[in-house]
């Protein structure tokens, strides 16, 4: 398979201004002026006019979870919901046109109660009124969150005796269940849930890759891949589902057994999938109010949020990495939660620096935690759309001075500390031109300008989606640029976002997606 493309803009990342680019069996041969790439072609090679369009190098995620983007598919979805009655109605009309039978579980997902006319997370009851013969569990936004229905507890084993796991919390009044439940106690029990037939979660993925492919994603990560998930990678491999790679990051209890189911992947793609690393989880979400602060939340000078694992956890998390020669992700919303992870890592300073480790979210980093990300090599992760889609909720909750940092990219950047930004899908779309826009611009829902001189560059933007997430995966020599010699990994757009209006870049269309130099999504 031979290609020329021409006639178009191209965004290389390299420093260098290119008119064609030459790509053979997947790989990008040349690049140069038009005469010297078209001395390339013979009658098996396809000339492709880019007709003005720009061409640049594919994106890659830097953390999300495709599985919650595929599982999502199969769930009911209450983004949309203002309050109660439109979330019973929702779950109402789902049985109905679903034909569910009594007894079956019920997942739904993406409500939030910050954006609820109730401002308050719904209890067991107000499921239990529309679907009282059904296991039923509501997913917060966040995913860190939620709310079993009474149906749900009993089926497991969950009652007024119960005592929350450690890093979680169990919501009782008077001694008796609400259903809601927050970190490890939510996250370990929503675990517990049967998972759909297999045929049924793989047309899902398929679903799910589909979605990464039309926002020109070819590198996607499962930012959490529990064991309960190994029979489900298994199926995707063996079938040849997947066709963009995917980066796993897992428990590091069950270690072993994804060794030895997939000893192909181990910091290797094997059919598109590989093992990357570790996943750990320090805190919450600060829109939950569950991210871990140094000083309280602005409505209650005695709250801090908390903290989900103990200081000797996290150093045997980071000691698991160093024997096993992974790179370790751990997830960090609030400085506190920051703090821990740097003081693990500072324990272990000189055998974890090459391992990259990735400090993920780090909304709340600390301005004065900057330098020991440089000092120890670890990279920010930023899920800068925080600042759009809930910058106001951070203003109500930190005040507008402490709300203006967080995502601080721009202290980063001049800090020459290599980072990296992110959508976390599925809390929101994998919409990489959206997060661009928002880390230049930093405007929350209603308007206000959050976080002034945190603001990137485009390029800036541009270069923490590709090459610095290519670096983040030590994937630097095969993706994230136009150059010779790597994978021909690249999208068509319609518009160059260096040549229009920043208020502009979030409107760019993917026209096409390209993974080893076949295309795998065309705008139609």
């Amino acid at each position: 398979m031979k290609k020329i493309y021409y006639n178009g803009d191209f965004i290389t990342l390299e420093n260098n201004n290119i008119e064609a680019i030459f790509i053979e069996d997947g790989i990008i041969k040349a690049t140069g002026k038009k005469e010297d790439i078209l001395k390339n072609k013979d009658n098996m090679t396809e000339i492709i006019d880019l007709k003005g369009h720009t061409m640049m190098p594919s994106f890659i995620d830097a953390h999300s979870h495709l599985s919650g983007v595929a599982t999502n598919f199969l769930k009911v979805n209450l983004e949309n919901c203002s309050n109660f009655k439109q979330i019973q109605e929702k779950l109402k009309i789902y049985k109905e046109d679903n034909n569910i039978v009594d007894g079956k579980w019920i997942l739904a997902h993406g409500y939030d109660h910050n954006n609820l006319d109730e401002k308050a997370h719904p209890k067991k009851e107000i499921i239990d009124e529309v679907l009282p013969n059904n296991p039923v569990i509501l997913e917060h936004k966040s995913g860190h969150v939620g709310v079993f229905n009474s149906k749900a507890l009993k089926e497991l084993n969950i009652s007024n005796n119960t005592i929350a796991k450690d890093g979680g919390f169990i919501e009782k009044i008077n001694g008796d269940l609400t259903g809601y439940m927050e970190e490890n106690s939510f996250l370990e029990y929503q675990k517990q849930v049967p998972m759909p037939k297999i045929e049924e979660l793989l047309k899902a993925y398929e679903k799910a890759q589909y979605k990464y492919l039309s926002y020109g994603i070819t590198t996607a990560q499962d930012g959490m891949t529990y064991s309960s998930l190994i029979p489900i990678y298994e199926n995707l491999i063996s079938n040849d589902i997947l066709n963009i790679d995917l980066v796993s990051y897992i428990e590091v209890k069950n270690k072993e057994i994804f060794f030895n189911t997939f000893k192909n992947s181990i910091k290797q793609y094997y059919k598109h999938f590989k093992i990357g690393g570790y996943k750990i989880f320090l805190d919450g979400s600060p829109q939950g109010k569950t991210a871990w602060m140094r000083t309280p939340y602005i409505d209650d000078k005695n709250y801090f949020g908390y903290g989900t694992m103990k200081d000797s956890d996290v150093e045997l998390s980071v000691k698991a990495a160093i024997d096993s020669n992974l790179q370790l992700l751990a997830h960090c919303n609030g400085d506190k939660a920051a703090e821990q992870y740097i003081n693990s890592i500072e324990k272990y300073k000189n055998d974890i620096k090459s391992l990259r480790p990735v400090m993920i979210h780090a909304q709340l980093l600390g301005i004065d935690q900057i330098e020991y990300l440089k000092k120890y090599n670890i990279i920010p992760s930023f899920f800068v759309s925080h600042v759009f889609y809930y910058g106001d909720i951070h203003i109500k909750n930190f005040g507008y001075e402490r709300a203006s940092n967080i995502s601080p990219t721009n202290s980063t950047l001049k800090e020459n500390v290599i980072f990296t930004l992110h959508q976390d899908s599925p809390v929101i779309e994998p919409n990489m031109f959206e997060t661009i826009w928002i880390a230049t611009c930093r405007l929350t829902k209603s308007g206000k300008l959050l976080g002034k001189d945190e603001r990137i560059p485009v390029i800036d933007a541009i270069k923490s989606v590709t090459i610095n997430s290519a670096y983040q995966y030590f994937e630097e020599d095969k993706k994230g640029s136009i150059k010779e010699g790597k994978l021909a990994d690249l999208i068509i757009i319609d518009k160059n976002p260096l040549k229009i209006n920043v208020d502009d870049i979030r409107n760019i269309k993917i026209l096409e997606t390209i993974k080893n130099g076949n295309t795998l999504y065309k705008k139609i």
